[in-house]
C-alpha cells in the first residue's frame, strides 16, 4: 500500500512529516475531506472532532517534537473508548447521552505520544456481534468489496483504515473483534496478551475476556502503537525467522476452510520453512465446547454491565443484544463457574503446547468477507452462523489470553484479502509482533490499495 498518502504507514508519515513535505494540519485536512468524502460510503464515523484535531495539529506544526513516537499521526477509536467531552455510545441508542468527563486510558496514553484523536468508530452495538451490523448507524462495508462486510464487531475501525480515513485505530477484541475485521479488509489486527493494555475507560462487554487491540497498516506501526499502550513494557530480545519453531495445529484450525485461504497459508508456511524456520505439528485442546463455554461467560457477564439500563431504557436495544442479554439471566451461576474452569484448564493445556513451540500459525478466519445480509455461511460442507464463521480461529485465545497478531498474506480470486494469524506465548508481545514484522518484510506479499471510486 505504499505511494499513497491516505493509506501510507505511520512509519512512512512521520517520515514525511519530519522532512517538512507535508504538515500536521495538511494531514488532517487530508483525512477530514477524506472522512467527509466517504462517510456514507464507509459508515466508519459514529462522530467526530476535527475541530479540537486542528488545534493540536497546529501547536504540533509550530512546536514539532521529534521525541514523541506518534507526533501528529491521526488516529480514531471504536466508540466504547471515552473521549473526553465526546458521547460514549457503544453505537447503540442506550447510551445517546452517555458523555465522558475523561479519556480512556488508552486514549490518553496515544495522546500524550503526539498522536491527533480525530474520531469515534461505528461497531456492532456494545460489540455484541462479528458482522459488524448496526441497524442505528449503518454496516460498514468492506473497502475491497461494499457488498460484503468490513467484518466486527471494530467494523467502523476497520472500515476507516480500509477507506484511508485515518493511520491507525483503537478497537476491542472479545472474540476476535479486532483480529478478524483487520483480516477481512487486508490489514493488520493486534491482540495483546490479557492485561497488557489496560480497559480502564472502555465500555466492558465481558471483563474476562476483553482486550484493547490495535488496526494498523503494518507489524511495524503495531510496534509503534504497543509500545504507548503496553502497561508492562519489557526490553524486546532479537528476533530471527531461522530457528523459530512455528507450531501448526493438528486440528480444527485448517478445517472446513476457503481452499484458497488453506493455499495462502501453505505458500507462507513454505516461506517461513525456506527462512530457516522450524515448523511443527502441534496437538491442541478440544475445540468440541469452545464457542459454548465463551458464550457462558460472555453474556452473565454483559449482562452484570446493562442490567442498570434494561427496566427504564431496554426498548432502546436491538433485537439480538437483548436476546443475548435474554440468555444471560437464563444462565445459572454454576454453570458461569464452570465455564470459568473450563478456561483455565484451556490456558493449561496452552502452556503445555508453548513448552514445544515459539508461536503458533493459523488462518486468520476460514472465510474471506461475508455479503451484508448473510446469515449462515456453509465451507467446505459445514454451515454456521456467518459471525461464528468470521471468528471461528480467533476465539478460543481471548480465553486462553495469548497475544495473537493477523497479517494480509494473499488475495482471493473474489479480490479479497486473506489473512494469516500467529499467536505467542504469554507475555510474549513485542516478540510476536517482531515476528509478524520480519515475515511482512521478507515475504515480499503486497496487498494492492482498495479501488475505491
Amino acid at each position: 500500500m505504499k505511494g499513497s498518502l491516505p493509506f501510507a504507514t505511520i512509519g512512512e508519515i512521520t517520515a514525511r512529516l519530519r522532512n517538512g513535505e507535508i504538515s500536521a494540519l495538511q494531514l488532517v485536512d487530508l483525512y477530514a475531506d477524506r472522512i467527509d468524502r466517504y462517510a456514507e460510503a464507509s459508515r466508519a464515523f459514529i462522530a467526530v472532532d476535527l475541530e479540537r484535531a486542528r488545534e493540536k495539529a497546529a501547536a504540533i506544526d509550530a512546536h514539532f517534537d521529534t521525541g514523541r513516537l506518534l507526533e501528529g499521526i491521526p488516529y480514531a477509536c471504536k466508540d466504547l473508548f471515552d473521549v473526553a467531552g465526546m458521547a460514549t455510545t457503544g453505537g447503540s441508542r442506550v447510551l445517546a447521552d452517555n458523555v465522558a468527563r475523561r479519556s480512556a486510558d488508552s486514549v490518553s496514553r496515544l495522546d500524550r505520544a503526539g498522536a491527533i484523536f480525530i474520531g469515534k468508530n461505528n461497531l456492532h452495538e456494545f460489540a455484541y456481534g462479528a458482522t459488524g451490523e448496526n441497524l442505528i448507524y449503518g454496516t460498514p462495508p468492506n473497502p475491497y468489496d461494499r457488498a460484503r462486510l468490513a467484518g466486527g464487531s471494530s467494523s467502523g475501525s476497520a472500515a476507516a483504515l480500509g477507506y484511508g480515513l485515518c493511520a491507525a485505530a483503537l478497537g476491542t477484541d472479545t472474540g476476535g473483534s479486532v483480529r478478524a475485521p483487520a483480516a477481512l479488509c487486508g490489514l493488520v489486527g493486534f491482540k495483546p496478551t490479557f492485561g497488557r493494555i489496560s480497559t480502564d475507560g472502555v465500555i466492558p462487554y465481558s471483563w474476562s475476556l476483553d482486550h484493547v487491540g490495535t488496526l494498523t497498516r503494518s507489524a511495524a506501526d503495531c510496534a509503534r502503537l504497543f509500545a504507548i499502550l503496553d502497561s508492562r513494557p519489557t526490553v524486546t530480545p532479537p528476533v530471527t525467522l531461522a530457528g523459530r519453531r512455528i507450531g501448526v495445529p493438528e486440528t480444527f484450525f485448517f478445517e472446513h476452510a476457503d481452499s484458497e485461504i488453506l493455499d495462502s497459508i501453505d505458500r507462507l508456511m513454505n516461506f517461513l520453512r525456506d527462512a530457516g524456520a522450524r515448523l511443527k505439528a502441534v496437538p491442541m485442546p478440544s475445540m468440541e465446547f469452545t464457542r459454548t463455554v465463551s458464550l457462558t461467560v460472555q453474556m452473565p457477564e454483559a449482562l452484570s454491565y446493562h442490567n442498570r439500563y434494561l427496566e427504564q431504557r431496554g426498548d432502546l436495544y436491538s433485537q439480538d443484544f437483548r436476546a443475548g442479554l435474554a440468555l444471560g439471566q437464563c444462565l445459572l451461576a454454576e454453570q458461569y463457574i464452570r465455564a470459568k474452569r473450563f478456561i483455565e484448564t484451556y490456558r493449561r493445556d496452552m502452556q503445555a503446547v508453548f513448552e514445544e513451540v515459539d508461536a503458533l500459525l493459523t488462518p486468520a478466519t476460514p472465510v474471506i468477507a461475508p455479503p451484508i445480509g448473510a446469515v449462515e455461511l456453509t465451507t467446505d460442507g459445514h454451515t454456521e452462523p456467518a459471525g461464528n464463521a468470521i471468528t471461528r480461529y480467533t476465539s478460543f485465545f481471548n480465553m486462553t489470553g495469548h497475544p495473537a497478531i493477523t497479517l494480509p498474506c494473499g488475495l482471493h480470486s473474489a479480490g479479497l484479502p486473506i489473512g494469516a494469524q500467529l499467536v505467542g506465548r504469554h507475555l510474549n508481545d513485542e516478540i510476536l509482533i517482531e515476528t509478524a514484522r520480519l515475515i511482512e518484510e521478507s515475504y515480499g506479499f503486497e496487498l494492492p490499495i482498495p479501488r475505491l471510486d
